[in-house]
């Protein structure tokens, strides 16, 4: 007998990241090397690392899914208020 986690609908991870997310760190850390070790330039090597901390995810959300959230709750999105006045007939 074999389990599958969520019969084969759950997202591919890999420790901490989403498959998709350890590619992006990788091809990032992989610029950020040559760069460092070419350029002597920091900058990509830092955005990565960001990156890769941003990216953990924790029971299906990142911090970086929570940053997003956040700003489009706060910022992005018009938050629509509706409220009215209550009448009753006076008898």
């Amino acid at each position: 007998m074999y389990l599958y986690p969520d019969n084969l609908k759950a997202k591919a991870t890999l420790w901490l990241w989403e498959l998709r997310d350890i590619g992006i760190i990788g091809v990032g850390l992989l610029i950020s090397v040559f760069a460092l070790a070419q350029l002597r330039f920091l900058p990509p090597i830092v955005i990565t690392a960001l990156y890769a901390f941003l990216s953990i995810r924790f029971e299906d959300t990142s911090i970086l899914d929570f940053i997003r959230y956040a700003f489009a709750y706060f910022i992005g999105r018009q938050q629509v208020y509706r409220w009215y006045e209550c009448r009753h007939n006076e008898t």
